[in-house]
């Protein structure tokens, strides 16, 4: 392999030299041009669909694919060390983490070029080194304190999850144009990596995020026998487990697993992403408002429909069913908070194992006892939950899109929490750091997007706190600036400036207060990175 068109256009970062190699850059290369086309028509595809919610469309179970959801058929039978998914902790790439998510005790890392991860050159280039790194048992590293990490015998089965379809990579470009990020982070992973894994007894295995619709899981199942192809690997190597977090995907849930059968990991049942979707495919829906998230928990009726179907729908086609995040962080100096959030964290996980889900979401190591605890004592000595058939299950279109919250209100905590929270983690985002610990919560992009949706579904449809005044533009700047005075006042004027919390504001309000539901923040987030 030669590179011919790509122009690398990063800063110097010292990983680039191992990880931008010649044939490594022309087999991401060959991904963009053979379907870069398909991911634009894909996104295109988007932008119509939406159209037509906004012109009073309605979405549902589809019509042309009823013979895929009424046949009998299986997904493909995963590797070994794919077969636990009991707790799975997630997280970004840097050398510690890594290190420490691999150590855990838990079944499954899933590691984050997407959602925890902020996309500078240097953070994807240094994430895929230490990656490489930790596949080889070669990854240590060392603090400003002296401690050192180093890889435990036995660790986590690693599951890397690439940006998705809709994020750009500026700093590779073909033919003037820059890639999609998910060829780079994909391409560079599977071509550095796949042998070493095969040899280690392991393989390829992804997280597939944002996925809108079948044709765009087929577009990756035709991206992983294209690439097992080019580099003589037998297809069906490549596993890969979709996060469905968005609606449009829960009315395609069968068919995203027929697509990717003889590739498939199973499916993911997101929260906060998917309440993201909701509101921004329904931004022209006054009968969408929703209360403050914290109320729009995963037993509300519509979420309740959506995780349900997941589960019968996976274990019906021989597929894993992996549920939620629990983000709580626990904390060194508050054994009360502790307690409480345990016990939330351990009700969470308790309902998931008994609805049959095959595994879980934490965000930290501390949680990952708990978490298998409680999936330990549903499914005793069993490696999965695919014999729970769920036949009691039956779910309609109508109760998927029914987002009544019972007894759900707004309140001036709530709109706080979220001006608050979406600043902070956007700045910290803006920072380099994807994955910020804010308020004892580990927060991520979904965190901001969700955040940021809600004031905007607010603002535009006129909603008013409970008992209180209506949420306009004016009552958002406002409680901005009560918000960013308490910052200010916790980290100190030095880091405040240092910290990009302006910048952060301003990025919040473009999202937050534009006339037309901005699709992505990351999206305008992404230019303002070097």
């Amino acid at each position: 392999m030669a590179v011919t068109e790509m122009e690398v256009r990063g800063p110097r970062v010292s990983d680039a030299e191992r990880v931008l190699t010649p044939d490594a850059l022309a087999f991401v290369e060959r991904l963009q041009r053979e379907f870069g086309p398909r991911r634009d028509a894909l996104l295109a595809a988007r932008q119509q669909r939406w159209a037509a919610l906004k012109r009073g469309g309605t979405l549902g179970f589809l019509k042309e694919t009823a013979s895929v959801r009424a046949a009998d058929w299986k997904v493909a039978p995963v590797p070994r060390d794919l077969e636990v998914r009991k707790v799975e902790i997630t997280g970004p790439t840097d050398r510690k983490m890594v290190i420490n998510a691999l150590n855990s005790g838990a079944s499954v890392f899933m590691t984050d070029f997407e959602d925890a991860n902020t996309p500078t050159w240097d953070n994807m280039v240094s994430g895929q080194a230490n990656l490489t790194d930790a596949i080889r048992r070669e990854i240590d590293f060392t603090s400003p304190e002296g401690k050192r990490y180093q890889l435990n015998a036995e660790t986590a089965t690693l599951v890397v999850r690439p940006r998705g379809w809709h994020l750009p990579e500026k700093h590779l470009q073909v033919d003037g144009r820059p890639i999609a990020g998910a060829f780079m982070d994909f391409g560079l992973y599977f071509f550095h990596n796949v042998r070493i894994l095969l040899e280690r007894g392991s393989g390829p295995y992804f997280y597939l995020p944002k996925t809108e619709s079948h044709l765009e899981a087929r577009l990756w199942n035709d991206v992983f026998s294209f690439a097992q192809d080019a580099l003589g690997i037998p297809r069906g190597t490549v596993k890969a487990t979709v996060l469905i977090e968005v609606v449009t995907a829960a009315f395609e849930m069968d068919e995203i697993l027929y697509e990717l059968r003889d590739h498939s990991g199973g499916l993911n049942a997101g929260r906060w992403d998917y309440i993201f979707s909701l509101i921004k495919k329904f931004d022209q829906r006054a009968d969408y408002v929703l209360p403050d998230r914290i109320q729009v928990t995963m037993t509300v009726p519509f979420m309740r429909a959506y995780t349900e179907l997941l589960v019968q729908t996976c274990h019906r086609r021989g597929a894993f069913a992996l549920g939620g995040m629990a983000a709580f962080i626990p904390s060194r100096r508050d054994p009360a908070v502790n307690e409480q959030a345990l016990a939330k964290v351990r009700d969470d996980k308790q309902r998931e194992a008994n609805d049959g889900f095959d595994g879980t979401w934490v965000a930290h190591p501390d949680l990952v006892p708990t978490a298998m605890e409680e999936f330990d004592r549903i499914l005793g000595a069993r490696r999965d939950q695919l014999d729970r058939q769920r036949p009691d299950v039956s779910v309609t279109a109508s109760q998927i899109l029914d987002i009544r919250v019972p007894g759900g209100t707004i309140t001036d905590a709530g709109l706080r929490t979220n001006v608050s929270v979406g600043i902070q983690y956007i700045a910290s985002w803006l920072r380099g750091t994807g994955a910020a610990a804010i308020n004892n919560l580990m927060e991520d992009a979904a965190t901001a997007e969700i955040s940021r949706s809600q004031v905007w579904q607010w603002v535009r449809h006129g909603a008013s706190i409970t008992g209180g005044p209506r949420i306009t533009e004016d009552l958002v700047r406002q409680v901005e600036r009560e918000e960013l005075d308490k910052v200010r006042l916790a980290v100190g004027d030095d880091s405040y400036s240092e910290g990009r919390y302006a910048e952060a504001a301003e990025l919040f309000e473009q999202v937050a207060l534009s006339k037309d539901f901005v699709e992505f923040l990351t999206l305008p987030g992404y230019d303002r990175l070097g």
